[in-house]
């Protein structure tokens, strides 16, 4: 392969190189090279593009503390999105972006303050889980063909990058060599050594001064050369030209481009879409080689490795010698990845609390209150960066699914978070009296000249699969006009949901969404009188996806509605929280608790607490299940509902879950990846990457609920642990044997937890996870669980930044969670004599 690559690579003229180092590569035909788009997103399922299996935000995977059926859940997606390229090799398209072989994930970011906006992408706040999860999510992803990929995996965002999310094209994070050592990278030096990651995705933000993408550090000094890493490098999107724009750390994007590719960054993620011709996106290479800046011999050793994974991945062989493009058709959206979904939402749930109102007895509960905004809600099984599933199945659904039986109230109780949704057809009229409005579609970036097709659409309600309505397209404008009339006299919420599009209502501007970071729809208050027309003129200039035409009524009565359904109600089930249309990726969101994409309150926001307050004094039982991607200090809840369930952004099969565990079907076996404090005091500012204070591993306070922590409906006990030995030198490894019994009167899975305290010294954490095993166990049964402690698992991080198994003794504990926390554990020391330095 080595030699293919290095032939096809001198053959490409200067301006040929130059077009393959961004995202969009162009096509070289002389040389029977195709268009490449590298941009392409999996994070837990095939993202915007077409419909595709929806699996668990990676904060709920985390929960589920099963590498196993991540790995299982990596082969599922890496599967689902051969699929989809080989349907369009198929048709003979042009593969556009969102269509390619390399996906830009697992966010392996820790998430080291639950403030973060994106920490809903990661694996939560401990290094370990998070290498152990990330490490078979590639391997799942990649496959394990020795010539082929199944599809490319990315390690990113590289690294020491978790927020704040307003300030990320310009912040400079200072971080100590210790906590570089000891959190921020062990990760990824995991997924490259023993993952064997294709490609890394370098950060917005600076590092100790210099940018992610342009540090000698990260970039020299630990990826390439400590690590060996032989993958490709690819940019946060626009994070080269932040490099100049953001950081001033360049005088021009010509030089931005060479220091960043001299320090090994292959390809720049530059622009979502463009339309064919002429465009500047890879002028700055051009530039950079034309002065002198960068020479020809870097850009081709990039060239190299971006060629190589396009060549792993079978693009420029015959289709036959591909094993993976033998995967059948009926893969997308089986009836096992479903399976696999609803398996790994079961496993992700974490009881929090539970008085003994849980499981629900089907036979006697008669009437269920469902109140809470989120209960029917299918964007808050979503969260973030993710595809679109067939059949998404909400709380309610589930919830009336299992108890069938059950008289099932709805009440949300509040207009906060309420979805809005796509205004119907019989609101809407064209200026002629038809149904709906008339849609007016452009080619490219304008609304001049004749329509290239003009039609009557029933609604502006598009999503990502919608067939375009100029197929040839790259890009489209368009215009929709006509009338709008609400059915009731109220006042509504109203507005329009997509990039770059915007909404006049009798004349006026009432909502914009040039704004890049908009994410969601963008809406306003207006109110309505029942038959009353308004003209309406929406705009999407230049939009790859077509918009949404959305409003929702606002209920006054609706907290008085909730407390009337819980008073003739056996028990109430609330389900609240909050949603990625509140915590994101650099949003424009600015209301109470929320900014910019991260939050600046932990609290349950006022609006949902005040509905739970209202119908627990109800006297009813009260069951909170939690939809959030981010720990919330639910401290009213936690002191006065009987029951909460953590359900995280669950999946397509999240509904499913939520009510199987209510139930009892699933016996819960969820853990906290993160800690749950008790509000922002508890932690230091936000923008202090110092880890002192922060996660299980350096918190000294008492949090309201602590990482590992999960309830089970059945108990769990611990044998004495054996110990291959109980002194051994510095650099040996330690094997660990433990029983686990299942002591209660139903079958359960237990996730059995092994901690570490290191010998007193400058920079060790209080302690550390070193090792877990999910197990399931029938009543009565026991299973002996084995460890094996290599010597970087012994390790620990000096003040200095040293890795190294450290003399003295060291305290192990082996349990449900952490030890002293009132779970079942079992606790014994070992002695370590000498020192063994480890490499970085």
């Amino acid at each position: 392969m080595g030699q293919r690559v290095d032939d096809l690579v001198g053959r490409l003229t200067l301006e040929e190189k130059a077009s393959q180092l961004v995202n969009q590569a162009r096509a070289v035909p002389r040389l029977g090279i195709p268009a490449y788009d590298w941009w392409s997103e999996a994070l837990h399922g095939i993202a915007n593009n077409g419909y595709a299996t929806v699996f668990p935000e990676p904060v709920g995977l985390a929960a589920t503390f099963d590498p196993d059926a991540v790995r299982a859940m990596g082969v599922a997606i890496g599967d689902e999105g051969r699929v989809k390229w080989n349907q369009v090799e198929r048709s003979g398209a042009e593969h556009r972006i969102m269509q390619g072989l390399t996906f830009w994930s697992p966010n392996i970011n820790i998430f080291r303050d639950p403030r973060w906006g994106r920490g809903q992408e990661t694996y939560g706040e401990d290094p370990y889980l998070t290498g152990a999860l990330g490490v078979a999510f590639v391997r799942g992803m990649q496959g394990d063909d020795p010539r082929y990929y199944r599809v490319s995996a990315t390690a990113k965002h590289y690294a020491v990058h978790s927020g704040p999310e307003p300030g990320r094209h310009s912040d400079d994070v200072r971080a100590s060599l210790h906590d570089m050592e000891d959190t921020y990278l062990p990760a990824f030096r995991q997924l490259v050594t023993e993952g064997h990651v294709e490609s890394v995705m370098c950060a917005y933000n600076a590092v100790n001064g210099q940018p992610a993408c342009a540090s000698d550090f990260l970039l020299r000094d630990r990826l390439r050369s400590a690590w060996g890493f032989k993958g490709h490098l690819v940019s946060d999107c626009d994070s080269i030209a932040d490099i100049q724009r953001g950081h001033r750390y360049a005088a021009s994007l010509a030089e931005a481009a060479a220091v960043s590719m001299k320090l090994g960054v292959d390809n720049d993620c530059t622009e979502y879409g463009r339309e064919p011709g002429p465009t500047s996106d890879y002028d700055r290479y051009r530039e950079a080689m034309q002065s002198g800046l960068l020479p020809e011999s870097v850009v081709d050793q990039s060239l190299r490795r971006l060629f190589a994974v396009r060549m792993r991945l079978g693009l420029f062989d015959p289709p036959a010698m591909v094993p993976y493009n033998a995967i059948p058709d009926t893969a997308l959206n089986s009836p096992a990845h479903r399976a696999l979904a609803l398996k790994l939402a079961r496993e992700s749930m974490v009881l929090l609390k539970n008085d003994g109102v849980l499981p629900l007895a089907a036979a006697k509960v008669k009437r269920i209150a469902v109140v809470g905004p989120l209960a029917d809600q299918v964007d808050v099984l979503l969260g973030n960066y993710r595809g679109q599933p067939l059949h998404p199945v909400t709380a309610l659904e589930g919830l009336r699914a299992a108890f069938p039986d059950a008289q099932i109230s709805f009440e949300p109780g509040t207009d906060f978070l309420r979805a809005a949704e796509p205004v119907p057809t019989a609101a809407l009229a064209t200026d002629d009296g038809r149904p709906g409005l008339k849609g007016e579609y452009w080619r490219g970036n304008g609304l001049t000249g004749v329509p290239a097709v003009t039609r009557i659409d029933p609604r502006v309600a598009f999503d990502r699969n919608t067939p375009s309505a100029i197929p040839d397209a790259a890009t489209i404008s368009a215009r929709w006009s006509g009338t709008v009339t609400a059915p009731e006299t109220a006042t509504y919420r109203i507005g329009v949901d997509g990039r770059n599009a915007r909404l006049w209502i009798d004349g006026k501007l009432v909502a914009d969404n040039s704004d890049a970071q908009q994410r969601g729809p963008n809406l306003v208050e207006m109110p309505f009188r029942a038959g009353q027309h308004h003209d309406v003129r929406i705009e999407q200039v230049g939009g790859r996806f077509p918009p949404r035409f959305v409003w929702n009524a606002i209920r006054p009565d609706a907290l008085a509605r909730a407390v009337a359904a819980a008073r003739d109600a056996d028990i109430v089930i609330a389900v609240a929280g909050i949603t990625s249309a509140l915590e994101g990726e650099e949003m424009t969101v600015d209301i109470p608790g929320f900014k910019g994409g991260d939050r600046t309150s932990l609290d349950l926001p006022a609006p949902e607490e005040e509905v739970l307050k209202a119908v627990k004094a109800t006297g009813k039982p009260l069951v909170v299940v939690l939809m959030n991607g981010s720990a919330l200090s639910v401290n009213w809840a936690a002191a006065n509902a009987n029951a909460i369930l953590e359900a995280w952004y669950p999946g397509q099969e999240g509904g499913t879950a939520i009510a199987d565990t209510l139930a009892g079907v699933n016996n819960p076996s969820g853990r906290l990846p993160v800690t749950f404090y008790t509000g922002v005091d508890q932690l230091p500012p936000f923008g202090d990457y110092a880890m002192a204070g922060r996660t299980y591993r350096y918190f000294t306070g008492k949090p309201l609920y602590p990482f590992g922590h999960g309830l089970s409906y059945t108990r769990f006990s611990y044998g004495s642990p054996t110990l291959s030995r109980t002194r051994l030198r510095a650099g040996e490894t330690l094997g660990v044997d433990v029983v686990v019994r299942n002591i209660g009167a139903v079958a359960g899975e237990e996730v059995a937890q092994l901690y570490l305290g290191f010998p007193g010294a400058p920079g060790m954490p209080i302690r550390a996870l070193r090792g877990f095993r999910r197990v399931a166990l029938a009543p009565g049964a026991s299973a002996r669980l084995h460890f094996e402690l290599s010597p970087r698992d012994l390790s620990s991080v000096s003040a200095a930044g040293v890795r190294s198994v450290t003399p003295g003794t060291y305290r192990m504990s082996i349990g449900g969670g952490q030890p002293g926390e009132g779970v079942a554990s079992v606790a014994t020391s070992f002695t370590v004599a000498g020192a063994f330095p480890l490499p970085l």
